[in-house]
């Protein structure tokens, strides 16, 4: 649903004054002021104002989290989401969802949009057996944009021989050109994580960006031409995790920012980043009713496994920030267990190298990305 004239709902706390309107001036009193009791188009305040005015009235009816709500009736669960003046809900029992549009219905004048199958780019195909999410429409009005239509289709999105770095002594290209391929590429990444890391990587070459770096990106486009459909599915019926069962549903890729003395600490430090975030997940389960006591990470990595299993200071490890041992204090406590994965399973390497063909569509696979036919 949409909210109609969303921030004239709303009321300001603070003082504001506005001059009258031209040709819509009051004649006894010309050089007077309004004082708002409420919100206009174009006040600073208006967003705030509205995101507290909606929230009020919904966090009545059910828990929140930042733009998310959640009302529990029994074994059933109404979701609500808000996105400025749109609202996707959805529920278990098909009467909580009459409910609550006859109960917003009641409090603000609004739009019913009808069944969720497009929202900010995402295409969302509903079926009996689950959900697909992808971005096909969007993938063809950036090759259009960009004027890519007809290059060359390739099997992935970076070769796996390939080394980026600055380039210095390479020909310039035109900064506000890549900066806007990189821009749209970074928000195709929430349906399609198998670009997730060539994107990130030609994202860092941003500030002075080479023409090696625009056939990086070009090549991206290329992979996307021929992998149009691809999405992710996520079926009915599944267990949660980090991945929903099958489905994943929490990906990230991001250069380190401190620097590690071994590969066994650049990948301690990787699981606890990991563990900070699945942990989060397990505290946002339980508005939905869904309990998970231990949760498995993986990991590549036998020494780092170790290292969390080791509680004691030793010279190899007492340089490594205290933020890090978050996941040896929740090993300790069995929040979660890790297990070793050999190299050639672990997945999580889609997010951190360039992969050859072979590697790179079985991970995909692995992801569920699947073409919506």
């Amino acid at each position: 649903m949409d909210v109609k004239s969303a921030f004239l709902n709303c009321f300001i706390n603070e003082e504001v004054y506005v001059e009258q309107p031209p040709d819509f001036e009051d004649p006894k009193f010309p050089n007077h002021v309004f004082k708002l009791t409420k919100a206009l188009y174009g006040l600073k305040q208006a967003p705030r104002a509205w995101y507290e005015r909606i929230s009020n009235f919904l966090v009545e009816k059910g828990k929140v989290d930042t733009t998310l709500f959640i009302k529990s009736n029994g074994k059933d669960i109404l979701v609500v989401q808000i996105y400025v003046d749109d609202i996707i809900f959805g529920s278990t029992n098909e009467l909580l969802c009459q409910d609550f549009s006859k109960l917003i219905q009641g409090e603000f004048e609004m739009s019913m949009m009808g069944e969720l199958s497009f929202f900010l780019g995402l295409k969302i195909k509903q079926i009996k057996d689950g959900i697909f999410i992808y971005q096909a429409k969007y993938i063809k009005d950036m090759l259009k944009k960009f004027d890519l239509e007809h290059v060359k289709p390739q099997a992935t999105p970076m070769s796996s021989s390939i080394k980026l770095d600055k380039d210095e002594r390479g020909k310039c290209v035109d900064s506000k050109r890549y900066h806007s391929i990189v821009g749209s590429l970074l928000y195709l990444t929430s349906s399609r994580p198998d670009i997730m890391f060539s994107v990130c990587l030609c994202a860092r070459f941003q500030a002075s960006p080479r023409e090696s770096h625009l056939i990086a990106v070009k090549r991206i486009f290329r992979y996307l031409r021929d992998t149009l459909c691809l999405g992710l599915w996520y079926p009915r019926y599944s267990s949660f995790n980090q991945f929903l069962g099958s489905m994943l549903v929490s990906w990230f890729s991001k250069k380190q920012n401190s620097v590690a003395l071994s590969t066994t600490e650049s990948e301690y430090t990787s699981l606890g980043s990991c563990c900070a975030q699945v942990l989060w997940m397990q505290k946002q389960l339980l508005d939905y009713g869904v309990r998970v006591d231990i949760i498995p990470l993986r990991c590549d990595n036998t020494s780092a496994i170790c290292l969390t299993k080791n509680p004691i200071q030793h010279s190899r490890t007492k340089h490594i920030e205290i933020r890090h041992h978050l996941i040896r204090d929740h090993v300790l406590k069995k929040d979660v267990v890790l297990e070793y994965v050999d190299t050639l399973n672990q997945l999580g390497d889609i997010f951190i190298k360039p992969l050859d063909k072979e590697h790179f569509w079985t991970f995909r696979r692995e992801l569920s990305l699947t073409s919506h036919s």
